[in-house]
């Protein structure tokens, strides 16, 4: 456990020195105070829950930049280290190659989880601040999102470091980090929103969506967070959705974890039997 906390704290100390932890975290703190000003400002003629908009727009949000920000950081920790020498000399040392992966992803875990919980909290402080009413319901969604969004991110670097274990070179790496953000976030929704459509409810039935919806950790994180309370639901426009797919939270939530476990594991056994 030493070794591997060594290497987290490396990790951290290089992302602080090129700026990583700064840049990740004001960027998500601007984009969620501008969704939160201009997202919540029409709740009252519509009947909502300033937060739950809040909710709505942050989880949209998290959907596509926390999964590009998580590759960014991920695909070249191994593949990297290995072209500028640098892993040679760190492997020099009494460390396992399981600890240096799992020193390098606790690290780049942490520096994405900081800038999620003060991102995202300075957007729910700024509403606070605005004297408007929060709703216990509202805020343990809020908070739950906050969580699953750190499970989303831990997911693609997981996968970032798979694809960083695999690839030959760091543009290897690049381009197939590019290549798994525009699949599992833009491509696999478009084919199976169209495989639906074709199909018309004749063969998938609701047993095979739940299985496809599980085989992308972006639908996993939506429908924990957009089907998951009623509230957020109803404004999210996944009410039907929520009453077709009938996933409980706690299975969601494990297959995040899986999302995590699986590549990881793949990418220590591929890091072990790599030549460097």
């Amino acid at each position: 456990m030493r070794n591997i906390a060594i290497i987290a704290g490396k990790e951290v100390q290089e992302s602080l020195r090129n700026r990583w932890v700064l840049a990740t975290t004001i960027l998500m703190a601007a984009l969620a105070l501008t969704l939160t000003f201009l997202g919540s400002a029409p709740t009252g003629s519509v009947g909502v829950h300033p937060l739950d908009v809040v909710i709505v727009s942050l989880s949209s949000l998290t959907i596509f930049l926390l999964p590009l920000i998580a590759l960014l950081i991920s695909h070249d920790a191994l593949v990297g280290e290995m072209e500028r020498g640098t892993m040679l000399l760190l492997l020099s040392y009494p460390v396992a190659r399981w600890q240096v992966l799992l020193g390098k992803f606790a690290g780049h875990l942490g520096i994405l989880a900081f800038a999620t919980v003060l991102g995202y909290g300075a957007a729910a402080l700024a509403l606070v601040t605005t004297g408007v009413a929060i709703e216990a319901g509202s805020l343990r969604a809020f908070a739950q999102m906050i969580g699953s969004s750190i499970l989303l991110g831990a997911a693609f670097i997981a996968l970032g470091y798979l694809i960083s274990a695999l690839a030959r070179d760091r543009g290897t790496a690049a381009g197939a980090a590019v290549g798994a953000w525009l699949v599992f976030v833009l491509i696999y929704d478009m084919a199976l929103l169209g495989l639906l459509v074709a199909d018309q409810g004749r063969t998938i039935s609701a047993a095979l969506l739940n299985a496809l919806l599980l085989l992308n950790p972006t639908d996993v994180y939506r429908m924990f967070n957009l089907a998951g309370s009623a509230d957020v639901s109803a404004f999210a426009g996944m009410s039907g959705l929520a009453d077709t797919v009938m996933l409980a939270p706690a299975v969601l939530l494990a297959a995040l974890g899986g999302w995590t476990v699986l590549p990881l594991a793949v990418a220590a056994v591929a890091f072990s039997r790599r030549e460097l």
